[in-house]
């Protein structure tokens, strides 16, 4: 894709159009190729945009181009990703985004996470025999959470940035407005997801041709509905989502079948800006997503357990240092299970969790060459109480603004079920609840009582949308899609950067490992060395290599200059420089 991109730039057509046509006549690239062109990070001087689709990733940089800032970009982005790639952009879920500013020598979080119902209850997803009912919870009307995409993007954009929401979204809608060429991931995706969208008959409609047929490489996908939803947002605000005709649409699809969101409820969302978590490893700064996201405490949490081992003298994903990764990850989820959940609701020991005195004393209950058996491992004691699809991308500008943005819809295509007459997707989010406590999540995470569903709350997330200074300036800034994985993935990228000094988009591609501390096993990637592998399952790691994790999207800023790596796991993403 950077090939494509770069002849488009060289012909002087790096409009929207031009990109649509040359992916249109690129489709045959192999991936092998495409991920072959993304060894070297794309640099930029101006701007750096990086997303999962290029056509964000485009739409994004005309924006920076025309004298917009990051926040503008991140918007802008952000709503063409929602037509783009609907199996995961939305205006139908939730995120988080952390937003730095080098003039103001600040770091903020926008909490755009999705809130449970009035109506909600700590049991309504368990049945007759108090077992949790996994098919109400995922993939019922019931799952849907109050979305917060919408209200969060305004509120930033109306905060932070220079441009008008109608200018904002004026991209995204002439995509779902005119149609955009399918590529082969969103063929695939939608192949995959048949039996789940076909069952209700507007998602049926939507995603797939009158017949009944796919939408293959090549054809053209326009979403009619969607564009009328989106204008109707443009013209009247983010308003219009929670209190007008959509909002009516969204509580009718609720009527219809059993859901819990009411008009009510819609009225009530508002998005809340939030103090980032802030830790430092080896000198950086690290500011990450605070609760009801449990990313930014566990990452600083590793980190602050890793940083008393040489992790740059035993080496980049060599057996000693994965091992050491692994066992501070299980600590650290089991933290996660009991502790963490919406401060509006409950009192988490954010203070104890990421002092460094809490990770001194999981660095003595270590064994530097043997695993501790998760079912050994319990929840610590720390003290300081203080009163698998997601999308992510990164952006800065050249007036030291940096956005790093991760939001999300649950499940890809979420619950599977289109709002009818406005063209979007609903959520399953409620499943991130404990619906029991001590039974496991789609992503094998266990939850305690600090994440039962309550009327108005917001279920505990992993997205962690992160921030890197030094010496106050924006250094590194990244995040990643990925469930439960999205904590690690995002660790290994700050630490293959800062430990092992690889360039940003080597940092992106290197193959990745996950430990949640149950189930217990050690998930790696292909490419770690057979000899590795010998040497951990001798330690007595049961290693399983499994699919890939996470599509992280990063942004590292050096010596004035801006390094894009866009994550080849993602055949769609593409990093680009101005």
């Amino acid at each position: 894709m950077l090939k494509i991109a770069t002849r488009i730039k060289h012909r002087g057509t790096s409009t929207l159009p031009g990109l649509m046509l040359m992916l249109f006549c690129h489709t045959a690239f192999s991936t092998a190729i495409i991920e072959g062109e993304r060894m070297h990070p794309e640099l930029g001087t101006r701007g750096m945009v990086v997303t999962s689709h290029f056509l964000a990733t485009a739409s994004a940089q005309e924006v920076l181009k025309s004298g917009g800032n990051a926040i503008d970009a991140a918007v802008t982005a952000a709503f063409s990703l929602a037509v783009t790639q609907p199996r995961s952009g939305n205006i139908g879920g939730g995120g988080f985004m952390l937003l730095s500013s080098e003039k103001r020598s600040e770091v903020v979080a926008i909490d755009y996470r999705e809130k449970a119902p009035s109506s909600a209850h700590a049991d309504m997803f368990l049945d007759q025999h108090g077992e949790a009912d996994k098919q109400a919870s995922r993939f019922s009307h019931k799952s849907a959470g109050i979305p917060g995409t919408v209200a969060g993007l305004a509120l930033a954009l109306e905060k932070y940035g220079t441009i008008s929401l109608r200018k904002a979204m004026a991209p995204a809608i002439k995509l779902a407005q005119h149609g955009f060429p399918v590529t082969p991931r969103f063929s695939k995706g939608l192949k995959a997801a048949e039996k789940r969208l076909k069952k209700w008959p507007a998602s049926t409609r939507h995603f797939y041709k009158a017949d009944g047929s796919y939408y293959e490489p090549g054809d053209l996908f326009v979403q009619k509905e969607l564009a009328a939803t989106l204008k109707r947002i443009s013209a009247n605000g983010a308003s219009e989502f929670y209190e007008g005709k959509t909002a009516e649409l969204l509580v009718s699809e609720m009527q219809r079948h059993g859901g819990l969101i009411s008009m009510q409820d819609m009225k009530s969302y508002q998005p809340v800006i939030r103090k980032p978590i802030h830790g430092n490893y080896r000198e950086y700064d690290i500011y990450s997503m605070s609760p009801p996201s449990s990313g930014g405490v566990h990452v600083v949490q590793i980190l602050n357990i890793l940083e008393g081992y040489p992790i740059t003298e035993l080496g980049h994903n060599s057996a000693q240092t994965l091992h050491l990764m692994t066992e501070a990850m299980k600590y650290a989820y089991a933290d996660r299970s009991r502790y963490l959940g919406d401060e509006d609701f409950v009192n988490v020991p954010l203070k104890g969790l990421i002092s460094k005195e809490y990770a001194r004393s999981i660095q003595e209950m270590i064994d530097p060459n043997l695993v501790t058996a998760s079912k050994t491992i319990s929840p610590g004691q720390p003290t300081g109480y203080e009163s698998n699809e997601t999308t992510h991308f990164s952006i800065v500008d050249q007036h030291g603004n940096a956005v790093s943005n991760t939001y999300t819809i649950n499940f890809s295509y979420g619950s599977g079920i289109t709002v009818e007459g406005a063209g979007f997707l609903l959520n399953n989010e409620m499943d991130d609840f404990s619906t029991k406590p001590g039974t496991a999540n789609a992503y094998g995470l266990i939850g305690g009582a600090a994440n039962k569903i309550e009327p108005g709350k917001r279920m505990l997330s992993s997205m962690s949308p992160t921030i890197v200074k030094h010496n106050g300036r924006n250094f590194l800034i990244t995040g990643s899609p990925g469930g439960s994985r999205i904590i690690t993935t995002t660790l290994q990228v700050i630490m293959n950067v800062i430990d092992h000094g690889l360039n940003i988009q080597s940092a992106v591609a290197a193959p990745r490992m996950h430990h949640q501390w149950l189930p217990d096993e050690l998930r790696i990637e292909e490419g770690i060395s057979p000899d590795t592998i010998k040497k951990l399952e001798d330690m007595g790691h049961v290693v399983k290599q499994k699919s890939a994790m996470g599509a992280i999207q990063s942004i590292l800023i050096k010596d004035g200059i801006m390094y894009g790596g866009s994550d080849p796991r993602r055949s769609t993403s593409l990093a680009a420089g101005l």
